[in-house]
């Protein structure tokens, strides 16, 4: 999930192709991830190492033409934009270690939750307020991952655990959009993924030095695995996604995402062997429904009076 910020200066109006085809695509894409972290028995910190150093060799070629828009980047915004990279690797480490705990589809269901921790975090930090529809959405939203939580108790308390792992990963993955919130307003999405993978990749390295995990023992298919990570979730999901910014509000992107765990969901079934019980999909359902009511709140609270659209504000507000 990318958020629900839009940021106006950075907005085109016609794209060079319909937009319905790159939004599929990024759906179909990002659904592979959880897939390709359970084919590999890597540990997590080396799967996002390698996911982001990959993504980052993969787009280095194309920085030469961005390096004067590089150049003139402050020391507050390089902080800002490290700061961000550590929390996205903050939440590759957190979510991709809850699939080695629990199903795909709690998983992603549960990280599907994103733009609700966003908007509470804007509250928070930026005093931004939503409307009670976009309250209520949140609400059936949080009753449906106490589902899913619910029904993996039942089942062993390692699937907990990965419920929370994942849980934590999208509050982090929050942060991450809150910092980048202001960020994607003054740099081009290019150079804002590229420095904030590389920043990601980056932290994956110390970390992994750091706990003596081997940065090269392992089989040719891990690595052909991580390469997978970086082309199709990565470079086709959420690299895509940056690029679809400049010509659709990020609540369209958000809206499409909710795609993820479905698409995860019949992957995981077909490719894993994975079943869903009754509380994954009463509690998905509820999910869903919840983000539904949440980001569309705007649209149904009435418009008779048009409010004023200032350079950065939620849309659900």
């Amino acid at each position: 999930m990318l958020g629900i910020w839009k940021g106006t200066s950075m907005r085109k109006s016609t794209a060079p192709v319909p937009l319905a085809l790159p939004l599929i695509i990024g759906i179909i894409a990002i659904s592979f991830s959880s897939i390709f972290v359970k084919w590999s028995a890597a540990p997590v910190s080396i799967q996002g190492m390698y996911r982001l150093f990959f993504t980052v060799l993969l787009m280095l070629p194309f920085i030469r033409r961005h390096l004067p828009e590089i150049k003139l980047i402050t020391l507050k915004q390089w902080l800002m934009l490290g700061s961000s990279g550590l929390f996205l690797a903050l939440h590759f480490l957190l979510w991709m270690g809850s699939l080695k705990l629990t199903s795909v589809s709690s998983s992603t269901i549960i990280l599907s939750l994103e733009p609700v921790f966003i908007v509470l975090g804007a509250y928070l930090v930026y005093k931004e307020r939503t409307s009670s529809f976009a309250m209520l959405g949140m609400g059936v939203a949080m009753v449906g991952a106490a589902f899913i939580g619910w029904g993996d108790v039942g089942v062993s308390q390692t699937n907990l655990i990965g419920d929370v792992l994942s849980i934590l990963g999208t509050l982090a993955v929050a942060v991450h959009m809150l910092i980048g919130k202001k960020m994607v307003s003054q740099l081009s999405s290019f150079v804002y993924s590229f420095v904030v993978f590389a920043s990601a990749a980056f932290v994956f390295a110390i970390y992994n030095a750091a706990r003596g995990i081997s940065f090269t023992d392992y089989p040719n298919r891990d690595y052909g695995i991580f390469l997978l990570l970086a082309v199709i979730p990565t470079v086709f999901g959420h690299l895509l996604f940056n690029w679809l910014m400049q010509y659709v509000s990020v609540t369209t992107i958000s809206m499409s995402v909710l795609g993820e765990p479905v698409g995860a969901s019949i992957l995981a079934f077909l490719l894993l062997g994975e079943q869903m019980s009754w509380f994954q999909m009463i509690g998905g359902m509820l999910a869903i429904l919840g983000l539904i009511l949440f980001l569309n709140a705007g649209k149904w609270k009435g418009r008779s009076k048009p409010e004023p659209e200032p350079k950065m504000e939620p849309e659900v507000a």
